[in-house]
């Protein structure tokens, strides 16, 4: 297996209006859950500048730390909040190329 990270993306389009609402309630479950479970890495929210969605990008050590997260009950409890301002889909995979200037 391969020592490189696996990278989560939530692509989260979000209810007109919602969007601040939808970033608060994500800022608050990766400084209150996310950042104490196993496996976690790192983390980042990208907000459209129109207000339409939200991308949520953040690395785990292995595919068994995004499933036990996904599995975790304070987890499973903080999923319908997101459902309530906005629409998911998730990819899971790995970096295949990474350029920086």
């Amino acid at each position: 297996m391969s020592d490189e990270s696996v990278i989560l993306i939530n692509l989260l389009k979000v209810k007109p209006g919602k969007q601040d609402a939808l970033i608060a309630l994500l800022k608050q479950n990766t400084d209150t859950v996310v950042r104490t479970l196993h496996g976690w890495k790192t983390t980042r929210l990208i907000a459209a500048n129109d207000g339409a969605g939200v991308v949520i990008y953040s690395e785990w050590e292995t595919p068994a730390a995004v499933e036990a997260m996904r599995s975790d009950p304070r987890m499973k409890a903080y999923f319908p909040k997101i459902i309530e301002l906005a629409s998911l889909d998730s990819i899971v995979g790995s970096a295949v190329l990474s350029e920086t200037r």
